[in-house]
């Protein structure tokens, strides 16, 4: 099929090529498409039980990192109470020396593993503490605390209060890092305290690995300032082992597959196929050989192949048998003819024989009427014979011809004078289409002889270019419209002339002003 703009052949549909496929190939994917949800299947639980542990890891990693997290919060939230209640008493009076002993009694712990404090006045005076020289950016969240990491150091905190004092606090990493350690979790992590977007400090870090690197993270708000808790952990790395058993159910669908294919190969489609070509080599009688369907076909299969080999025997003997009785038939076919065309010319030499001897001009005119007629049977008969002979169809041509002939040689006395002039291209036609024309142009030239005893007769047959019809023509001056034709067409010849156009299946169309009779008959180039 092509496109009527481009010319180009469509492409087939997948249905179209999968039907035009080879047998090999579409067992292959009958079985592939029969084991694929097998291979899904089994891909689909090794991927599940991956998951399952995934959220069992999950679960516990957020349950350490809740507990880490709220560690972290309640000391640097006690603290920074503490911090907050001594600014605020020394904002009153800086010389309260009690409280500042009291903020470094809290921090005296801390102290010893770097964290320390400092509380500045409202005119910028360390009046307690150790300074702690830190440019602080940003601005202070609703508590008016502000949070800035310092990289591997630690993390600094600035509290303001009441008339503009302030309170800088240092925590070592050290001591985050040591409040940040769950009870129970005994799977390595890291964790670090994330301030706004970038700024991070690394509490404990996991050791550097090769491969695929999947980290498990959850991230829980402290609720001072932007500080975020973070803990990781890794996941159950891709190892060669996993990846196997990944990848095995699609193994084995692909081996189940090939195997699958490997034996039907060998049992069914080679052997099929193997029958198959010594089938189409087989050519009738003659038997067939024998077959080779390989080392391991089906026991069906090779069944199947003694049945072809049986068959074939049959058909030789029955095909023999037939040639037999078609030699029979034909000697037989041959005989009738034979007796036939013998009875038509003893027919038409009884006649002859009765019209020499016949008294008067009517009664030899009869005769010779009678032997046309049987003489037209006679041609088509013999030119029948010819045809069965060689099985293509009768010409025409030669049946006309011969016919015309004839027709003049039994001419009377009175018509002496008949021309027939022919203009007839080689057509063939069945049996009865060339009996109804013989009888047709017979019955034309009777009448148009009638009219006129030296009547001038042109009949033609012209072949119409691609198709199976012929228009065949009778033309004579005597068939042009007269009172003599009209009276001879009504009482005679009119009743014969009409039966014979039914019998051609075709219109018989009369020209009354040239004198012409026409019709289209079934009829094939020879």
């Amino acid at each position: 099929m092509t496109t009527p703009s481009t010319g180009r052949r469509k492409p087939p549909s997948p249905a179209a090529a999968l039907r035009r496929a080879p047998t090999g190939a579409k067992l292959m994917l009958i079985l592939s498409a029969a084991l694929l949800p097998l291979a899904l299947i089994a891909l689909f639980a090794t991927l599940q039980t991956s998951r399952v542990a995934d959220v069992d890891l999950r679960a516990r990693l957020r349950v350490a990192a809740t507990e880490a997290s709220r560690a972290v919060a309640i000391e640097l939230v006690g603290d920074m109470t503490a911090l907050r209640v001594a600014m605020t008493a020394m904002a009153e009076d800086p010389a309260d020396s009690p409280s500042c002993a009291r903020v470094e009694g809290v921090f005296a712990q801390q102290a010893s593993v770097g964290a320390r404090f400092g509380i500045y006045s409202a005119d910028g005076r360390l009046v307690c503490g150790t300074a702690i020289p830190v440019r602080m950016e940003g601005a202070p969240d609703a508590g008016g605390v502000r949070a800035q990491v310092v990289a591997d150091s630690g993390l600094v905190l600035d509290i303001r209060g009441i008339s503009s004092a302030r309170v800088v606090a240092f925590f070592p990493v050290t001591m985050l890092r040591e409040l940040a350690q769950p009870s129970g979790f005994a799977s390595p992590f890291e964790s670090g305290l994330l301030h706004g977007k970038e700024a991070e400090l690394i509490l404990s870090q996991l050791p550097e690995q090769g491969g695929i690197d999947r980290m498990e993270r959850v991230n829980i708000p402290l609720g001072i300032d932007d500080l975020t808790f973070v803990m990781a952990v890794r996941r159950a790395p891709f190892t060669s082992s996993a990846i196997i058993a990944m990848l095995l159910p699609l193994v084995m669908w692909v081996a189940a597959t090939g195997i699958g294919w490997f034996v039907v190969d060998r049992l069914l489609i080679r052997p099929l196929r193997r029958l198959r070509d010594d089938i189409e080599r087989y050519r009738p009688g003659h038997p067939m050989a024998d077959v080779n369907l390989g080392a391991v076909p089906a026991q069906e299969i090779a069944d199947l192949g003694e049945t072809f080999q049986e068959l074939t025997h049959t058909v030789e003997r029955h095909e023999q048998s037939m040639a037999d009785g078609l030699v029979r038939q034909t000697k037989l076919t041959r005989e009738v003819h034979h007796r036939v065309k013998n009875n038509l010319q003893v027919i038409a030499s009884l006649i002859n024989f009765h019209a020499r001897s016949a008294h008067g001009a009517a009664a030899a005119d009869a005769y010779a009427t009678i032997q046309r007629r049987v003489d037209a049977l006679a041609v088509v008969h013999r030119h029948h014979y010819a045809e069965m002979e060689e099985n293509r169809g009768l010409e025409l041509k030669s049946v006309i011809g011969e016919l015309a002939s004839n027709i003049r040689a039994t001419a009377s006395g009175s018509t002496s004078k008949l021309g027939i002039t022919l203009n007839v291209e080689p057509v063939l036609v069945t049996q009865d289409v060339a009996v109804a024309v013989s009888f047709l142009l017979t019955e034309l030239i009777e009448l148009a002889v009638s009219v006129n005893p030296d009547a001038q007769i042109g009949v033609s047959l012209r072949h119409n270019a691609g198709t199976d019809t012929a228009v065949l023509r009778a033309t004579s001056p005597s068939l042009v419209e007269s009172e003599e034709l009209e009276a001879l067409v009504a009482s005679r010849y009119g009743r014969i002339i009409l039966g014979l156009s039914r019998q051609l299946r075709a219109p018989l169309h009369h020209d009354p002003l040239t004198g012409a009779y026409e019709i289209v008959i079934a009829a094939r180039a020879a």
